[in-house]
C-alpha cells in the first residue's frame, strides 16, 4: 500500500509539473496585450504605436490594444505605464521627451526614467531641423549666424513645438555652442508653429524631420541643418550641425519600446526578439519610413544605456537655458 501511494503520488506530481510552464514565457501571452501610446490619436507616434501593435500582435499571435493617454508632455501615460504591473500585459511607446526630457524640466515628475520601467528597444528616429521661412536670406549655419549677430535682429526668435520639448533642447544648445542670445517661441504643437514659419510670424523654427520633410519639399520653408549624429537619409544633402563645424549639436527623436520595471527576464526577451522581426519586416518598414522616420532597432542593453548617457545631457542644457516646465 505504501509503494502504491507513493507511486500515486509520485504520478500526480508529475502530473501537476508538467502543467507548470517551464517559464513564464512559454505562458505568455494567454490574453491581449495593451499597448500604451502617452500622445493624442493621429501623430506621428501614435502611427507608429500602432504599426508596432500590429506586428506585435503577428509575432506573439495575441490581440495588441493601443491605448492613448496624453497629457502633461507624456506624463499621464508613463505614470500609469510606470504603475502597472510587470508581467509584459502593459507596454508603452514613447519617445525621449518621457526618458530624458521630462526629467530635465520637470520637478514633480510620477516616475523614474531609469527605474520605473524596463526597456524593449528602439524602433525608429528622427532627426530635428532648423529651419527657415523662405524669403529669410539664410540657407546654412553660416548665415544663420550672420542674420543673428545682425543688430537688426536682436534675440532672433525661434519657434517649437513647445517648453521642454527636444525642438526647444536642439534651440537652446545651438545657442550655447555658437556664443549668440535667440528667443523660444513655444507653440502647443508642430502644426501652429509651422503655420506661423510659412506665414513669416516667426524667421526660424526647430522640428523633426518627419513634420518638416512635406514643406520642404513644396519649397514653403527652407533647411539650415539637421541635428543627427548623421545625415537623414530623407535630406541626404542637408549637412549635420556637426557638419558645420558644431559637433556637441548631435540630438535626434528616438521612439522606444518599454515595460514596467521587474519585467521577467524570460519575456523581456521574448519581447525583444519579436519587436526585432516586426522592425525587420519590409510592409512595417514601409509604414514607419512614410512617417519621416529612420528604421533603426536597437536592444534592451542599447536603449537602457542611451537613456543613461543622454538624461544628464539633457539635465545640463536644461540648467545652463533654465528651461522648466511647471
Amino acid at each position: 500500500m505504501k509503494l502504491q501511494t507513493l507511486l500515486t503520488a509520485a504520478g500526480i506530481a508529475t502530473l501537476c509539473m508538467a502543467a507548470v510552464p517551464a517559464s513564464a514565457a512559454d505562458a505568455y501571452p494567454s490574453k491581449p496585450i495593451t499597448l500604451v501610446v502617452p500622445f493624442p490619436p493621429g501623430g506621428a507616434t501614435d502611427v507608429v504605436g500602432r504599426v508596432v501593435a500590429q506586428g506585435l500582435g503577428k509575432q506573439l499571435g495575441q490581440t495588441v490594444i493601443v491605448e492613448n493617454r496624453a497629457g502633461a508632455g507624456t506624463a499621464i501615460g508613463a505614470s500609469y505605464v510606470a504603475r502597472s504591473a510587470p508581467d509584459g500585459y502593459t507596454l508603452m511607446v514613447s519617445s525621449g521627451t518621457t526618458f530624458t526630457i521630462n526629467p530635465a524640466v520637470r520637478s514633480d515628475l510620477p516616475y523614474d526614467p531609469i527605474k520605473s520601467f524596463q526597456p524593449i528597444g528602439i524602433v525608429a528616429r528622427t532627426g530635428l531641423i532648423l529651419i527657415a521661412n523662405a524669403k529669410v536670406p539664410v540657407h546654412d549655419v553660416a548665415s544663420f549666424l550672420a542674420y543673428a549677430k545682425d543688430p537688426a535682429h536682436p534675440a532672433t526668435p525661434y519657434g517649437s513645438f513647445g517648453t521642454g520639448s527636444t525642438a526647444n533642447f536642439v534651440g537652446e544648445a545651438f545657442a550655447a555652442a555658437a556664443g549668440i542670445k535667440l528667443t523660444h517661441v513655444p507653440y502647443k504643437g508642430s502644426s501652429p508653429a509651422m503655420a506661423d514659419l510659412i506665414g513669416g510670424q516667426i524667421p526660424f523654427s526647430v522640428d523633426t524631420v518627419a513634420a518638416a520633410l512635406p514643406q520642404l519639399k513644396s519649397g514653403k520653408i527652407k533647411a539650415v541643418a539637421v541635428s543627427s549624429p548623421a545625415r537623414s537619409s530623407f535630406l541626404p544633402d542637408v549637412p549635420t550641425f556637426a557638419d558645420q563645424g558644431y559637433p556637441q549639436i548631435a540630438m535626434d527623436t528616438w521612439l522606444m519600446l518599454v515595460a514596467p520595471h521587474g519585467l521577467p527576464v524570460d519575456i523581456r526577451t521574448r519581447l525583444e526578439k519579436a519587436l526585432a522581426a516586426v522592425v525587420a519586416d519590409p510592409e512595417a518598414r514601409k509604414s514607419l519610413e512614410a512617417q519621416g522616420f529612420e528604421v533603426n532597432f536597437q536592444d534592451a542593453a542599447a536603449s537602457s544605456a542611451l537613456i543613461a548617457k543622454e538624461l544628464p545631457q539633457m539635465r545640463e542644457i536644461a540648467q545652463r537655458a533654465n528651461i522648466k516646465v511647471e
